[in-house]
């Protein structure tokens, strides 16, 4: 299933400043992810988004998993 929830997230230069999208819609992976963050469950988004469905918003963090899959994070000096 997984696999095919990569497919739901896409790139394009031409939407959203070329951040990850849901299916080419104008919905950043980073938007679905702070409405999860600030406490909406699946249901509440879809509610609100007719447009997007659940596997969307697994889709999102199935992606954000992936990102933090890293070996190492290093510091930043300001």
């Amino acid at each position: 299933m997984e696999n095919t929830l990569w497919q739901r997230i896409t790139l394009d230069a031409n939407i959203c400043h070329g951040k990850p999208c849901i299916r080419g819609l104008r919905y950043p992976v980073e938007f679905i992810l702070e409405l999860l963050s600030a406490g909406m469950s699946i249901e509440d988004i879809l509610a609100d988004y007719e447009d997007l469905e659940k596997d969307d918003i697994l889709a999102a963090l199935v992606f954000a998993t992936r990102l933090t899959q890293v070996k190492s994070i290093y510091k930043i000096a300001p």
